[in-house]
């Protein structure tokens, strides 16, 4: 969890901080002391793990980097006769798998420090470089202490909507919001370059006018130094060594990249977007102590239920709410400690929010389409409201016309017409 010196808070009483649209707090049952006995559990746990770290666990992932690597080597030597449609197949769906697992069990744990404990350079958050287009260095500050402290708080987890969408009922409703499932659609098939420019904060500070700034500039030439490098090494470097395949392969790398995309954007988006998972108010983790943003992890995150195979490929972010308490615990443990974390839920009245992939990814995308929406509004009352919206800017429109016209016959009167009397001034 984030060593910050604002979680070292003590409190004998819970002060709820309720958000604009009403809704009750679901953990208000719960007084001072029950969370931060909640919290002294929870780090027990943290320690009985951390503690018994070891050989097992160095193996596990060892062999996930030698499947991984393994993967992509024999994956992109078969893309070299991709002119022949099985080659093609069999080493396009070869690398995207190679791609997500090295995304998402590799770098993405990897850069949280989950393995800095075997002192491996090749596995240590200080040194491992992703195949992303995001900068690890730019990426652990926006997530590990931005996302990962301040979890699903309204102005102040980026991660929520990644200032492109409405994600909470809370937040003021603008007509461009109907088009956030466009959006996010987009944001899906691009989104290790979507992640690039929320690393950079690039929107706000396009709404700030600060694009001069000296930080901004810097890392932006990082970044684009990072993409030159991934599409040369996918778009130039392999295609050309596949000879006459180099379309073929072309496309391969292009649809790799794609699935990869697609696939960790809808795992992302499971973690802290379906329906049951709360967000917070800004101003309610003021003197939060450690047990309330042990609670509040738990309370803003999702899981997903499945088997082994989709647990990896997800990076074990189908166990979100077991990350959120423990970021920096080997991924391969968190299956293990689940059943413990679901009977703390229950202990406590605290729900634990899960669901199959399908069911999560569909609950995601609910809530992104409801959320494109106002309040309590439903699609033909907005598309009426959005017509009447249009009417009236064309009106306008055309009043200003008109009046710019009026105003140029005031300057400019029109010469009367051939014929036409003419008045004289007495």
């Amino acid at each position: 969890m984030p060593t910050s010196t604002r979680l070292s808070t003590v409190t004998t009483e819970r002060t709820l901080v309720p958000k604009r649209s009403g809704r009750p707090d679901p953990t208000a049952h719960l007084d001072a002391a029950q969370v931060e006995a909640l919290g002294r559990e929870l780090d027990a746990l943290r320690k009985e793990v951390f503690d018994s770290r070891g050989a097992a666990d160095a193996a596990y992932i060892r062999r996930v980097m030698t499947v991984q690597r393994s993967l992509e080597m024999g994956s992109r030597a078969v893309l070299l006769f991709s002119l022949f449609p099985p080659a093609w197949f069999l080493g396009t769906a070869g690398l995207s798998v190679a791609k997500i697992l090295e995304n998402m069990e590799i770098g993405h744990n990897v850069m949280h420090g989950q393995w800095d404990w075997m002192r491996d350079p090749k596995i240590h958050s200080t040194s491992y470089e992703w195949d992303h287009a995001s900068p690890s260095d730019l990426w652990k500050h926006s997530h590990n202490e931005l996302h990962h402290t301040f979890t699903n708080v309204l102005g102040r987890d980026n991660d929520l909507g990644y200032g492109i969408m409405r994600v909470d009922e809370d937040q003021r409703w603008y007509p461009a919001y109907v088009l956030q499932p466009f959006w996010n659609f987009l944001n899906a098939c691009f989104f290790e370059y979507g992640i690039a420019s929320y690393d950079l904060e690039l929107g706000a500070h396009i709404r700030n006018g600060t694009l001069d700034d000296p930080t901004l500039r810097a890392n932006a030439r990082k970044v684009l130094t990072k993409v030159r490098r991934q599409m040369t090494k996918d778009y130039v470097v392999h295609p050309l060594l596949s000879g006459p395949s180099v379309l073929h392969t072309l496309g391969a790398n292009v649809v790799a990249n794609l699935v990869r995309n697609v696939w960790t954007h809808s795992v992302i988006m499971c973690g802290h977007f379906p329906e049951g998972v709360d967000t917070f108010a800004k101003d309610s983790i003021e003197g939060e102590t450690r047990g309330e943003w042990y609670l509040r992890q738990m309370m803003g995150s999702a899981n997903i239920r499945g088997s082994k195979a989709m647990h990896v490929m997800t990076g074990n972010l189908s166990h979100q709410i077991e990350h959120h308490l423990f970021p920096d615990m080997p991924s391969n443990r968190y299956a293990q400690i689940a059943p413990r974390i679901q009977d703390v839920c229950a202990r406590y009245g605290i729900k634990y929010t899960t669901g199959t992939l399908t069911q999560q990814v569909a609950s995601a995308w609910r809530q992104v389409v409801k959320l494109s929406l106002p309040n309590d509004t439903t699609a033909a009352q907005t598309a009426a409201m959005l017509a009447r919206g249009a009417a009236t800017g064309a009106r306008r429109k055309v009043a200003a016309v008109l009046s710019r016209r009026g105003r140029a016959a005031v300057v400019a009167p029109v010469a009367p017409a051939a014929g036409a009397p003419v008045a004289v001034a007495a």
